[in-house]
């Protein structure tokens, strides 16, 4: 899809100072990563290739040093395509050690040494990986995971003086490059292959949307073992260019604005979780003269790290939303710059990559209308193979080309929609929809929902097993320093967005979110919600009459909370439709009432049901009317129960 004026616009600004870029043609897909890059090293010999710290290497010394380990690994491997792992720091020498791979005509594992010792045996077992290649600093390490399952070829070790030829082997652009293992949504680690060929055309994808050239100087702040890693490395050794590996968990955030002014970095990339916390560190005197695109992906992206992007860097800088994964690359883009106006709090990642068709479809896989909200099914002939040694996975997820070509269909399990210009919004991942009494909660439209209130920065919303048998939604939010917001401003705020079942039942404030190995969210790790009360409008009294300490426990129970005040509204309490419903079939239980269930619904706090309740003591139910009632309550649609709730929000909200 052709970019609209506005974004060609934007794109046409993306100029390198040097004025030298030149097109990377086509017709490279069809040769192999090591063939391209020993060109290059050829024509650009004394270069500098990559720098991490204090280590570098020049393109000849990335070539004789990444031969050297290709041909240990040919050695002893022999020929023929198969994994070889690695686990190495994250600087020079490690892309020495997966282009050496590349060179051997095998594909690399890459392998993170924060991974479980049982995830790291299980995945090197399962993928049948004879050789495991590591360096001085995790040598202990790759023998505790390794054992007795492979080979340990220790890069620090190597003759220096010593196999520094090209082996001239000949590799098809459909030999595999590498296999990147993912947990996805079962947490069942699966390998995602990727060939020589769509590596390369991501790379001229990257290229040609932001005129990379030999003057360009990349970062490596994706680390090795992730897509984004891989996409840094090529993008930037196949043009000349030079990469900065830089290990953010060992420097932090922090560390990133006075390394991107000292190595003079033209672009810059990473997850926005990092963007972010590198960007709030600013105190508004950086310069970064070299920068010219920050480029994001592997997270959604908000209306907050916009304003920060346009707050925070001058105008020769785009900024590039991107929406990729490991199994289709990188299928859409979106260009930014200081004019750019984004007024809703989610972020559209754009048009389509070259190479890459786009739909929205139903569960039926019928495609549908823009604005409407769907699973993102990506058509491409630069789709991964599949998943290594996994056949039934890739039959589920990848299918065919209806119409006989060459491309294949990927179903992402990505929800998003078409706007009214063409451009694609991401919502989130289908994997997070949750069913609460039956009905589907999509986690995405509460997270944009909840975005949108005015200090909120960043919002993520779980379901959590309560005390009931419902799961029950916990929202963890962090604030820009403006405003602390109280939790029943929060709900008022979604009742006007949000149909009251999806509203959160807690919301909890955090300072860090926590993130993984990936730089992304760490969803498990983030904490358990608090049994507490909330922050409340009203005050707490306690409960003092029998009936209201008996309605107190009913609440506690039902909301999972610990304490409950007599002027206590139910729903500023986290309560919903669904859960008042609970309520009120337990106080016809105990209190054997006979009395109209509307005036239950339309008494949100403990002392006003206590009031009702002691004015119909009097008269008790008999079992048959007690029966009626409860069914009454058991038969009543989420549609009846919403309707009365809405009618007790719009008085309280009117008040």
């Amino acid at each position: 899809m052709k970019l609209p004026p506005e974004q060609q616009a934007i794109w046409h600004n993306c100029r390198h100072p040097s004025g030298t870029f030149v097109e990377f043609p086509e017709e490279d897909v069809e040769r192999s990563i090591p063939a391209l890059f020993e060109q290059i090293a050829l024509n650009y010999h004394d270069r500098l290739a990559v720098k991490s710290g204090d280590r570098s290497m020049t393109y000849g010394e990335l070539n004789r040093s990444s031969n050297r380990i290709a041909t240990a690994i040919f050695n002893t491997l022999g020929g023929g395509q198969e994994p070889v792992g690695v686990l190495c720091r994250h600087d020079a020498p490690v892309v020495a050690a997966i282009l050496g791979i590349l060179k051997a005509g095998k594909f690399y594992l890459p392998m993170d040494a924060n991974w479980p010792r049982h995830r790291a045996s299980t995945i090197l077992e399962t993928s049948q990986t004879r050789l495991v290649v590591t360096d001085d600093f995790h040598s202990d390490i790759a023998a505790t995971v390794v054992q007795t399952q492979a080979d340990i070829l220790n890069i620090d070790t190597l003759n220096q003086d010593r196999g520094t030829d090209n082996l001239e082997l000949s590799l098809p652009p459909q030999s595999c490059a590498y296999v990147i293992y993912t947990s996805g949504s079962t947490g069942e680690p699966k390998g995602v292959l990727q060939d020589h060929r769509n590596v390369i055309h991501s790379v001229i994808a990257n290229t040609n949307s932001l005129r990379i050239c030999r003057e360009d100087r990349l970062t490596g702040v994706y680390q090795y073992y992730a897509n984004g890693g891989a996409h840094d490395i090529f993008t930037a050794l196949l043009n000349g260019a030079s990469l900065f590996p830089f290990d953010v968990r060992g420097w932090g955030p922090s560390s990133i604005p006075g390394w991107l002014s000292h190595e003079a970095i033209t672009i810059y990339h990473s997850v926005r979780s990092v963007f972010r916390e590198f960007a709030l560190s600013l105190h508004g005197d950086e310069s970064f003269p070299s920068l010219r695109a920050i480029s994001l992906g592997g997270e959604n992206v908000t209306k907050f790290d916009v304003d920060l992007f346009q707050r925070c860097f001058s105008d020769g800088v785009i900024f590039v939303n991107r929406l990729g994964s490991t199994e289709c690359g990188r299928i859409s883009r979106y260009f930014i710059d200081k004019e750019t106006i984004i007024d809703t709090p989610n972020v559209p990642v754009g048009y389509p990559s070259p190479g890459y068709q786009i739909e929205i479809v139903d569960e039926l896989g019928t495609a549908l209308a823009k604005n409407m909200i769907g699973e993102i099914v990506v058509k491409s002939e630069f789709l991964s193979p599949g998943y290594w040694r996994r056949p039934d996975l890739t039959e589920d997820k990848f299918s065919q080309d209806p119409g006989g070509g060459p491309q294949r269909l990927y179903r992402t399990g990505d929800l998003g929609r078409f706007l009214p210009d063409g451009g694609l919004e991401y919502i989130g991942r289908k994997d997070f929809e949750v069913k609460i009494g039956g009905n589907r909660i999509q986690i995405a439209e509460i997270e944009l929902a909840l975005a949108a209130f005015p200090s909120i920065k960043e919002v993520h919303v779980l379901a959590r097993q309560g005390t009931q048998s419902e799961p029950q939604l916990v929202a963890y939010y962090r604030v820009d320093g403006t405003a602390d917001p109280k939790h029943f401003e929060l709900r008022r705020f979604l009742r006007n967005r949000l149909p009251g079942i999806m509203i959160p039942s807690v919301f909890m404030k955090i300072e860090n979110f926590p993130l993984s190995g990936s730089s992304k969210l760490d969803r498990n790790s983030l904490p358990m919600p608090s049994r507490g009360r909330p922050d409340l409008e009203a005050k707490f009294v306690a409960p003092e009459t029998v009936v209201e300490k008996l309605l107190a426990k009913i609440w506690t129970e039902v909301l999972s909370i610990d304490q409950v005040g007599v002027d206590d509204n139910f729903f500023d309490l986290g309560g919903h439709s669904l859960t008042a419903t609970r309520v009120i079939s337990q106080v016809i239980t105990q209190f054997r009432l006979v009395l109209p269930l509307q005036s239950l619904f339309q008494s949100p706090t403990v002392a006003e049901m206590a009031a009702i309740i002691t004015q119909h003591q009097a008269k008790q139910a008999s079992d048959a009317d007690l029966a009626r009632m409860l069914r009454e309550v058991e038969t009543m649609t989420e549609d009846d129960a919403q309707r009365r709730v809405d009618e007790i929000n719009s008085t309280v909200s009117n008040k």
